[in-house]
């Protein structure tokens, strides 16, 4: 090319000339292709930290209410009994995954009163069984699922009214109480009769 016709163009060279292309100036800090500089910012704890924060907080809980962690007590009372988690769910009154759950302190707390009685009786039995003493498991849970526990009063079973008023009266006193009360209470009357006549 002339210097007539560069100085036509206004002194630019054309694209394609012999001037190197320059190479773009450096990104800076607040270009927005900038490279992150500096140390990394700290992240939000993952799933498996909040899931064991959550397991921490649930068996420090079950602690508090039943003395241990339920996991322990459901794992002895299993040993001691030679049974698996679901027939001790059954005995309790239990579904197998609600045992399952709060062995494993995904929850806290037995919901049901009438459960966590039966929980406490079969705890107390085991307990208190001789070293090396056989259990007959099947038919103790058995026994233990139509138990009906008092509200409030763990392990409790019903007493029978009869054998209740016999140990405050003889059987001659409760039979002269049912002849005083038969007139005007008659279902009271025949309770008293009959408590009277077994004679246990």
């Amino acid at each position: 090319m002339t210097l007539q016709e560069r100085e036509q163009l206004g002194g630019r060279r054309p694209a394609g000339g012999d001037r190197p292309v320059e190479a773009p100036p450096p990104a800076t800090a607040a270009s927005p292709t900038a490279p992150a500089t500096g140390p990394a910012t700290a992240s939000a704890p993952g799933p498996d930290a909040a899931a064991r924060s959550t397991f921490a907080r649930n068996l420090a809980r079950q602690r508090e209410l039943y003395g241990e962690p339920l996991g322990d007590r459901i794992r002895r009372l299993q040993a001691a009994l030679g049974v698996s988690q679901a027939r001790l769910a059954d005995g309790l009154g239990l579904s197998t995954a609600m045992l399952s759950q709060l062995v494993s302190a995904r929850r806290v707390k037995i919901g049901d009163p009438a459960v966590l009685s039966r929980l406490a009786l079969l705890d107390r039995y085991v307990r208190r069984l001789p070293a090396g003493e056989s259990v007959r498991a099947d038919e103790l849970l058995a026994q233990l699922r139509q138990t009906r526990p008092h509200l409030g009063l763990p392990g409790a079973v019903p007493r029978d009214p009869g054998e209740a008023l016999r140990a405050v009266a003889p059987p001659a006193q409760l039979a002269a109480a049912a002849s005083v009360l038969g007139p005007r209470f008659p279902a009271i009357a025949e309770l008293l009769r009959r408590a009277a006549a077994d004679q246990r």
